[in-house]
């Protein structure tokens, strides 16, 4: 249990958030996404663990990644699907504009689809995904928002929900806050970072307001992932 970080942040804000904020730092951001989340957000292990194995040969697989950011996930995860021979077709939706200005510069393959638009955009009855994925989402939202977001996910899948975040914790501050300094500049990564990980949960509080039937597991180093499986 954190000590310095006992309790949650709710009413600080990441930088990058702010329609006003620097356009070179932003863009900076969104570059330097791909090493972060290479580093610590843990993907390449969820894919093998948690997408790989329910992936289906010869036939064809779908993902909805909401929140995409700098795209640089879904890119990551259809690069490992097709080194696998799966045949992997990934939607990514972010409400954001900004986010889909940078993507749209990007060399992507073309079973990617990049959307502006929101999850609650999204029509159960029309649309269905073997997967619905985020990465650091659930610290964003209120309560009541988190909820409507799983009730949504779990609508749109049908094989498995992955929510990926931070988890809060001193030593994760700590280590974040003397590491990134050096590497990621001229960008709101260590800020936002930092503000990320005050805003974040720790596993007993996410686990107490997530419906039944919703895991929430820690994972190596200071990430929790929570995730949902039909039947």
């Amino acid at each position: 249990m954190p000590l310095f970080l006992s309790q949650r942040d709710t009413e600080s804000r990441e930088r990058m958030d702010s329609r006003d904020c620097d356009p070179d730092e932003l863009q900076n951001t969104y570059h330097q996404f791909g090493r972060v989340n290479a580093w610590i957000s843990q993907w390449s292990y969820i894919y093998k663990s948690k997408i790989r194995p329910q992936l289906q040969h010869n036939a064809p697989n779908t993902l909805l990644d909401i929140g995409f950011g700098g795209g640089d996930i879904p890119i990551a995860l259809t690069r490992w699907a097709t080194e696998d021979g799966f045949n992997l077709s990934i939607t990514a939706v972010d409400p954001d504009p900004r986010a889909i200005n940078f993507v749209a510069e990007l060399d992507y393959p073309p079973n990617i689809t990049f959307l502006q638009c929101g999850i609650s955009e999204l029509n159960p009855s029309e649309e269905q995904f073997d997967f619905v994925i985020s990465n650091h989402l659930i610290h964003h939202l209120k309560i009541e928002e988190l909820h409507n977001i799983l009730k949504q996910s779990r609508a749109l899948s049908t094989t498995s929900v992955i929510f990926n975040d931070l988890r809060r914790s001193d030593w994760a501050y700590l280590f974040f806050n003397i590491f990134s300094r050096p590497i990621f500049r001229s960008s709101f990564i260590t800020e936002d970072g930092l503000t990320s990980i005050k805003r974040s949960y720790t596993q007993k509080e996410l686990q107490a307001i997530v419906p039944p039937n919703w895991k929430v597991q820690n994972l190596f180093p200071f990430r929790l992932l929570l995730t949902y499986d039909h039947e």
